[in-house]
């Protein structure tokens, strides 16, 4: 039960959070620059801290929940497998990005591609991906927040009723409150653009942090601390890496009953999941947050900051945080809730983290958590929201439907903009019962553009239609893997990237170059390795492409050894295993030095626009 104390901090966050708003909203009002990019003035610390803040959705620590139940540590490679393409981020395409000069990442056909196939795709994806997709990704985040209210306040009640019915959708009484506070992330993201969202994002962040670090040590200590843990708990679900094989598990279960270490909850990933999530789906899908090379509000914090420099350690913050630091107090409290909550069927594992916050806290603290689920849950929704609108105002309004108006308009759209993105995001989250599954279909209907996204800044021969198709087809092939065939999600994202990639490559072959003027224009202004460029760049000779790749590609190896190790190096400190954990800090501190060296080798760049 919530105390006035606990009402208190919450209604303190929200008085913070439209104060931050209200001060930054002259800044984000005075042009669609300052509204989506915040003047191209972030430092790193903070728009590295944005990024991460966007990815912590109030759905997260519930989804860590699900797989540590249902696989113990290891199950969080079905996301950690994404750290190989955010550290090709960091060193390949960060001040690529900041270089470009661009206000959405979407704006990137209009200076790489030309004439009426690169103004459709612009079009097209500024509809597709800022509008379809986006409603469909802010619904899930609203569902999750939907259920952690209903954990929290189960009997809660609006003027009497439990849910109100509106034509075919049913409103419950939690997904009204949430949508009062979509009402409340639409006035601070529509009032500051992202001046204030980003610096909203960092206060979140810690509040956030904070808290799922007090829930954690909370959490162990009911169980009698890290040994208790140790003790209750069988040793698969300590495990960090997954075992390969047969994934029907009965061998796991026969070692279970004579005793050994594998039990049927162990992560025995087949072949093809192994292939499929840690060798493919980090470079082959789009998904926002994780593009390969870059994207989303990801590309948007990394052209808002500085310079080239802010942008490559805005981008390398994110990883660190985003891996190797920020899952811990989830996994914790997650293995804690399997001994407090042994009873809940696998459906509902989730609801353990919610429940150990009802349970396990203090008045007070149970307040902060819940402000730190808010603040998670408006944090992810207010960036999506911005870089949503960015789309629909930059890449479809302006250059199609209203080419020359005021800043002032373009700034009004954009926040009525914002507002009917939130809206249409409710009713999505009222229309479904579970949009669990949401993110195996995004990546799915994307898999194969990977590539295009990845060698579009490489290679000269890729064209708009080379894009065109790669997001074409696997709409062509979903339908009959997924409803004819029945196929697993493993298994289909395979097919679709290798039908993917033919189509773009014939299609590639098949259609003209891009406009040589456009080409060369690009290259002057990116200047990326002279290898994939030969053709073009010997009618600028004057242009001196990038070097130091092979010292690049070096960083991206340490970089992901560097994470990795430091991941692990926490985990067994906060286990006891001192002696393997300080070995892979060792290994953090040799991998930091190795990149280190290689950066000023090759000259942190400073391009400051």
């Amino acid at each position: 039960m919530l105390t006035g104390l606990d009402w208190a901090i919450i209604v303190a966050y929200f008085v913070i959070s439209i104060g931050i708003s209200l001060i930054m909203t002259r800044k984000g009002g005075k042009n669609t620059g300052n509204f989506f990019l915040s003047g191209r003035n972030l430092p790193w610390y903070i728009a590295g801290t944005s990024m991460v803040a966007t990815t912590f959705a109030a759905d997260t620590p519930l989804a860590i929940t699900e797989m540590v139940a249902d696989h113990g540590i290891a199950g969080n490679w079905l996301w950690w497998n994404m750290l190989f393409g955010g550290i090709l981020t960091v060193f390949f395409y960060s001040r690529f990005w900041r270089r470009s000069g661009l206000v959405t990442d979407n704006e990137f056909v209009s200076i790489r591609y030309s004439g009426k196939s690169a103004r459709f795709l612009r079009s097209f994806r500024a509809v597709y991906l800022g509008l379809i997709i986006n409603i469909i990704i802010i619904g899930w985040v609203n569902l999750a927040m939907v259920k952690i209210l209903a954990v929290m306040f189960p009997d809660l009640t609006i003027f009497g009723f439990s849910e109100i019915a509106w034509g075919p959708l049913t409103f419950s009484s939690h997904l009204i409150v949430v949508g009062l506070m979509l009402v409340f992330v639409a006035l601070y993201s529509a009032l500051s653009g992202l001046a204030g969202t980003a610096l909203i994002d960092t206060f979140q962040f810690f509040i956030a942090m904070t808290a799922t670090i007090i829930l954690a040590v909370f959490a162990v200590d009911a169980v009698g601390g890290i040994e208790g843990l140790k003790a209750e708990l069988p040793k698969w679900a300590f495990r960090f890496t997954p075992r390969i094989g047969d994934s029907s598990g009965a061998a796991a279960e026969a070692a279970d009953a004579s005793g050994g270490e594998s039990v049927g909850g162990l992560l025995k990933m087949s072949v093809t999941a192994f292939i499929a999530y840690i060798g493919v789906q980090w470079w082959a899908s789009w998904y926002p947050g994780g593009e390969p090379g870059g994207g989303s509000y990801i590309a948007q914090r990394m052209m808002s900051a500085k310079d080239e420099k802010n942008s490559l350690l805005a981008t390398l913050t994110y990883q660190v945080l985003h891996f190797a630091v920020r899952p811990w107090p989830w996994i914790i409290t997650a293995l804690a809730t399997l001994i407090l909550y042994p009873d809940l069927p696998m459906a509902e594992k989730g609801n353990g983290f919610v429940m150990a916050i009802r349970d396990l806290m203090p008045a007070g603290l149970m307040g902060l958590l819940l402000a730190a689920f808010m603040a998670a849950f408006m944090s992810t929704v207010a960036s999506q929201t911005v870089w949503g609108t960015s789309y629909i105002i930059h890449d479809f309004i302006r250059p199609t439907i209203k080419k020359d108006a005021s800043e002032k308009y373009y700034v009004k759209i954009s926040r009525i903009t914002a507002v009917i993105l939130l809206f249409f995001s409710l009713l999505v989250a009222a229309g479904f019962d579970r949009v669990s599954d949401a993110w195996k279909f995004v990546l799915a209907v994307n898999g194969g553009i990977g590539l295009v996204l990845l060698f579009r800044w490489f290679w000269w021969r890729i064209n708009a239609w080379s894009e065109i198709s790669a997001l074409i087809a696997p709409y062509l092939m979903y339908p009959f893997l997924r409803f004819y065939f029945g196929l697993e999600f493993e298994i289909s994202l395979l097919f679709i990237v290798g039908w993917t990639t033919l189509v773009w490559l014939i299609v590639t072959f098949l259609t003209k170059p891009e406009d040589e003027e456009t080409l060369k224009n690009f290259y002057r202004k990116i200047h990326p390795s002279i290898t994939g460029w030969r053709h073009i760049a010997k009618k600028v000779p004057e242009v001196t492409p990038d070097g130091g790749y092979g010292r690049l590609f070096v960083n991206w190896i340490a970089g992901c050894f560097m994470i990795l190790s430091a991941l692990y190096g926490i985990g067994k400190i906060i286990f006891n295993e001192y002696t393997p954990g300080f070995i892979s800090f060792g290994v953090t501190i040799i991998a930091a030095a190795v990149i280190y060296w290689n950066m000023s080798k090759i000259g942190w760049k400073k391009t400051v626009e």
